[in-house]
């Protein structure tokens, strides 16, 4: 199966952009539905590990209570270190 390649899934880039140590622990939080996602102007919860994630999409959620507001600007290609990982996204103000 190929993958689209402008879509990554939800819990392989959060573990790209190392907001969590494991990607089963991302997929275990996106499971819980604690991510919220804009995409053109919809907002919904993502519920799913598969999600396909876009760049320009808007991410909002919360770890160790801090409230995370980030867009996908790329997608990598393997978990590397933190300056590779701070390319994946911006954060949002506001």
């Amino acid at each position: 199966m190929e993958e689209d390649a402008g879509c990554c899934r939800a819990d392989l880039w959060l573990w790209h952009a190392r907001f969590f140590k494991t990607r089963s622990m991302a997929g275990r939080f996106v499971e819980e539905g604690r991510i919220r996602l804009t995409r053109a102007g919809a907002e919904s919860r993502i519920d799913k590990p598969s999600r396909g994630l876009r760049v320009g999409d808007v991410l909002v959620f919360a770890i160790g209570g801090r409230l995370i507001n980030i867009r996908v600007i790329g997608f990598g290609e393997r978990r590397g270190p933190t300056t590779e990982a701070r390319a994946l996204y911006e954060v949002v103000e506001g």
